[in-house]
């Protein structure tokens, strides 16, 4: 970092304050505030007595497997008014959960049994915390006294390391063993707080079996918070004017700015500033409007880099996100002349992803740091965009009565039945489907797409599509590979509790996204191939309904069809595995950190 970034840098604690008298309530959708009422626990309890605080926290939804070590606080969640889903794997749960929660901005538990059934879990953890979701997992553990006696299953020190799964660490913010039910109120308070706390929080609570059927002897008392949210201050909003006053900047939009798309918008027409936005922040700013100049990073488009190379902006000011790896490949190019104005509710962020770039460094939540700059905007920085830009989409391509389907044209088809005809929610899994659609899609409301780049594990999207439809109490779509389709759909939970989810399947029968990324940076020999399954019989063997598409023709009325329907369906599209997705970037990346270790 060079000499100014690290005076910019030094200042930030300055420039920064926490707002005072800030009434509790988390930064999501949420709109409920944890009231936990003095209550006597009486003939409670503990798994009763730990129901009741999650109900006073607001969770309306537990989702899980059940299982022998879990039982007693299991049984107890499904007498409660929370509604119980039970899963047909853990990993699916918890991404349904992660799903739940940023449909309807609602915390959400994940229940599991021991052994196995907590580590089938811990992956759909690390997608909770990676995306920022406020997930409580509960699991059970083995008893005390069997403890070392290799019990079924066994879940303790003898067989698990208690580093990172039962204490706090990278994947858990909060995490303890509950061994007492003396332990309930400081376990209730610090999951209110973190509850509180803006952005995502992810707890564990690991209670023995014995443990949950233990009757209570005390009482949760009344826990009155009052939450600070971090915010810049008029010095740091005055610096900003300043910056910004300098010559044209741009505007990079993150997840993180989900609600503060009104905000952004503004200032955007404002400013006359051109606006580009990460895969997960699709939407948020118009994608049709002529200030967007594209999606950036994994499946982005060339129009971004090209706004970049041609009519580089003095400095960006970047709102809620990361700038991860999928975000930017931290390409050099998407570094302005001046470097970056970045606001991000985590004081860790700015500055990480391109630590030689002169950053100035805001922490805030970016819908009030939006809000303050609008306020102060001099009428000198009110302009219009004079500058002929770049455009990140291309007129669609014509369906013909060939096959198998070009991806293409099944985007296409998915643009103007569900993204412009429907309210449906729409998701893409990792992989080629995540490609497609991000790079063709256009999306002119926020909220209505959703992928994951925070963890990006395989079978995300098939198994969080039904938590998705669920919170959201309406139709989601989900755009997905076959791999990931035969990885952990739950395609029967759907059908058991009549959610109204939907797949559409790319069928190439491979991992295609591995076969043309092996292809494109010349290695040759694996296997990526994997038998033809009928997915339309897939589905209807579970219950679900389901149609098959070999013929572009044919998608229109599938689309359709699958809209229309009121049970969970699948829509098997024969797809052209020869036509190259964009994944352009990402290849780029891999041969170059291959060079690098050469280098090395």
């Amino acid at each position: 970092m060079n000499i100014q970034s690290h005076t910019k840098a030094g200042n930030i604690a300055q420039q920064v304050k926490l707002n005072t008298n800030v009434e509790f309530a988390p930064l999501s959708d949420t709109k409920f505030i944890p009231n936990f009422n003095n209550q006597q626990s009486g003939s409670l309890t503990v798994a009763e007595m730990v129901v009741k605080m999650l109900e006073d926290m607001g969770v309306t939804h537990a989702f899980g497997v059940s299982g022998g070590g879990i039982a007693p606080l299991w049984t107890t969640l499904e007498r409660s008014p929370l509604q119980v889903l039970h899963f047909r794997h853990e990993a699916g749960a918890a991404f349904a959960a992660v799903e739940s929660y940023f449909a309807n901005g609602r915390p959400v538990v994940v229940f599991t049994t021991t052994g196995p059934g907590l580590t089938n879990a811990l992956t759909g953890m690390f997608a909770a915390r990676g995306e920022g979701a406020k997930v409580i997992f509960l699991s059970a553990s083995t008893p005390a006294p069997q403890r070392g006696r290799s019990a079924i299953q066994e879940t303790s020190a003898y067989t698990m390391p208690i580093s990172g799964i039962f204490t706090p660490g990278p994947l858990f913010h909060y995490a303890n063993s509950l061994e007492s039910d003396a332990e309930l109120p400081e376990i209730a308070r610090r999951l209110a707080l973190g509850l509180a706390q803006p952005g995502g929080f992810v707890a564990h609570i690991s209670i023995p079996t014995s443990i949950q059927s233990s009757p209570s002897k005390v009482s949760v008392p009344q826990v009155l918070l009052s939450r600070t949210i971090p915010t810049a201050n008029e010095k740091a909003i005055a610096e900003c004017v300043k910056l910004l006053s300098e010559g044209p900047f741009a505007i990079w939009v993150g997840f993180g700015a989900r609600h503060a798309a009104h905000e952004i918008r503004q200032l955007a027409e404002r400013t006359g500033a051109v606006v580009m936005c990460s895969p997960r922040g699709k939407g948020i700013f118009p994608e049709d409007h002529p200030q967007f100049v594209g999606v950036t990073g994994f499946a982005g488009h060339l129009s971004v880099l090209t706004y970049m190379q041609e009519q580089s902006p003095l400095r960006v000011l970047v709102l809620g996100t990361r700038l991860s790896e999928p975000t930017c490949f931290w390409r050099p190019v998407m570094i302005p002349k001046r470097g970056f104005i970045h606001v991000d509710i985590d004081p860790e962020v700015p500055g990480a992803a391109y630590p030689s770039a002169e950053t100035f460094a805001i922490q805030s939540d970016v819908g009030m740091f939006v809000r303050a700059l609008l306020e102060h905007l001099p009428k000198h920085l009110e302009r219009s965009t004079v500058l002929s830009l770049p455009r990140p989409y291309d007129q669609g391509i014509n369906p013909d009565i060939d096959t198998p389907v070009r991806p293409e044209v099944l985007m296409d088809a998915i643009q103007h039945a569900i993204v412009e005809d429907s309210d449906a929610l729409v998701m893409a899994e990792s992989g080629n489907s995540f490609a497609w659609a991000t790079h063709m899609l256009r999306f002119a409301k926020p909220g209505r797409f959703r992928i994951s780049t925070g963890f990006g594990a395989m079978g995300h999207t098939v198994t969080g599509l039904v938590g998705a439809a669920l919170g959201r109490n309406g139709k989601a779509v989900a755009i997905v590979g076959d791999g990931a389709m035969l990885m952990n759909s739950e395609v029967s939970t759907a059908v058991k509790y009549e959610i109204p989810a939907v797949w559409i399947v790319l069928n190439d029968a491979r991992y295609n996204m591995c076969d043309q990324g092996n292809m494109a940076q010349g290695l040759k020999g694996a296997d990526t191939k994997i038998p033809r399954t009928d997915f339309v019989k897939f589905a209807t063997s579970m219950g679900a309904d389901g149609i098959c598409v070999e013929r572009e023709s044919d998608l229109e009325a599938a689309l359709a069809k699958a809209l229309a329907s009121r049970t969970p369906f699948v829509i098997d599209v024969i797809i052209d595995p020869t036509r190259p997705a964009p994944i352009g970037g990402r290849i780029q990346g891999l041969i170059s950190q291959r060079t690098k270790e050469v280098q090395i």
